[in-house]
């Protein structure tokens, strides 16, 4: 698979001063650097999680596109301290450019929608460069392999080399993959279970396809997605394919309001087709949190739990 991630060093020797240019990919076009970002401004948990795992919070001006969704962790606000949240959801142009970052890391809706106000187009007039996250890219373009967790540790990597911390991003990659590794082997001899991702309840569930990495997330925790045929990363499909595919385990996205995971479950359980399923007559699902399934940190723990909650044999 080709690296999504590189970098260029440039030595100009005038005035004995030294420039170093970064240029990493974004969805397959370059995006360079002649010096670090000094003003960072960081879209969602997940992204925004990354960012905290580099340790990076002295160079975050900002953040958007949190509590207006999500009821954050002690965690994640002690990380976070003093650092601003400019919009609550979708940030706009002015909300940025008031803020005058070097760099918005987001993602195709992720914090900027295609034909949107808030776009890399839009930004780059006002000197803001736009690091998109990898798994949004397939909103763009079609010919994007399958997702995989490099999803993850490519935007980690690509991450550290713009903030010049590549030494701490491939300590927590490299990390991860030993983690991962072992996490696999539990389940590479057992008996794959179908499973259904759900985000919420609605008149079309709303899933991950084999473009979204709940999709690799699955896999690696020994299980098979059933709308892993969907050509699209989160999408809508129906109730009577997902019903007719038979999950046999469930993971639901967990907002933490009101009950969660439990009401979505309930939900299922008065549906008049899911409620045939096996998965909801045996009442085998997990609820898991946004940052937990969207590419981020909180990903790998996010499989072990899975691999706990879908194999009791190993428990």
């Amino acid at each position: 698979m080709k690296p999504i991630w590189s970098v260029a060093l440039l030595t100009a020797m005038a005035g004995g001063a030294s420039a170093q240019e970064i240029t990493v990919d974004n969805c397959g076009e370059p995006l360079s650097f002649e010096t670090a970002p000094e003003r960072l401004i960081v879209h969602d948990m997940n992204m925004t999680d990354m960012a905290f795992a580099l340790d990076l919070q002295d160079k975050i001006v900002g953040l958007t596109g949190i509590t207006g969704w999500y009821k954050t962790s002690p965690e994640f606000d002690s990380l976070r301290g003093d650092i601003p949240e400019l919009a609550p959801k979708y940030p706009t142009v002015e909300n940025l450019v008031a803020a005058e970052p070097d760099l918005f890391f987001a993602g195709w809706y992720y914090g900027m929608k295609p034909g949107g106000d808030v776009t890399p187009d839009t930004l780059e007039p006002f000197g803001i460069k736009t690091m998109i996250l990898t798994e949004s890219c397939v909103h763009l373009d079609k010919d994007r392999p399958a997702a995989s967790m490099d999803l993850l540790f490519n935007d980690v990597l690509r991450l550290g080399e713009v903030m010049q911390v590549s030494d701490k991003a491939e300590a927590l990659v490299t990390g991860w993959k030993e983690e991962l590794a072992s996490i696999e082997a539990k389940t590479a001899d057992l008996a794959k279970p179908r499973v259904f991702l759900l985000d919420g309840p609605a008149d079309a569930p709303f899933t991950a396809g084999k473009f979204a990495i709940p999709d690799a997330m699955i896999a690696s925790a020994g299980g098979e997605n059933v709308t892993h045929d969907m050509d699209t990363s989160w999408g809508r499909t129906s109730w009577e394919t997902v019903a007719a595919a038979n999950p046999e385990f469930l993971v639901l996205l967990d907002y933490q309001t009101g009950n969660g995971a439990e009401d979505t479950f309930k939900f299922l359980q008065e549906h008049p087709v899911m409620s045939q399923t096996d998965a909801v007559k045996n009442q085998r699902w997990i609820g898991l949190r946004y940052e937990e399934l969207t590419p981020g940190p909180a990903n790998i723990k996010a499989i072990s739990k899975m691999v706990q909650a879908m194999h009791p044999e190993l428990n």
